[in-house]
């Protein structure tokens, strides 16, 4: 079978420079002073939540990690029970 031929050619890298766009910081304070919010405020709260997962997750005892872990997978469990019905 002869290989088919996309239509449109795309730019791997332009397509990275979109995504690289789309988070950086600079495009999120702009995004934020329109709409009124402290550009401060919005760069700590990246910091924070860009850290936080990893930091609550070493501060967490293996038991209390064991529970949530637990927890989370009965409710997915839950969840794929309710949607076979």
């Amino acid at each position: 079978m002869p290989k088919r031929s996309s239509k449109t050619k795309f730019d791997v890298n332009l397509l990275a420079k979109s995504i690289v766009n789309d988070f950086t910081s600079e495009k999120m304070v702009d995004k934020a002073v329109e709409e009124g919010k402290n550009p401060a405020a919005v760069l700590l709260g990246r910091l924070g939540g860009l850290k936080g997962g990893k930091v609550r997750a070493a501060r967490l005892s293996v038991e209390r990690r064991s529970e949530i872990a637990t927890k989370a997978a009965k409710t997915r469990w839950k969840n794929e029970k309710l949607k076979a019905k």
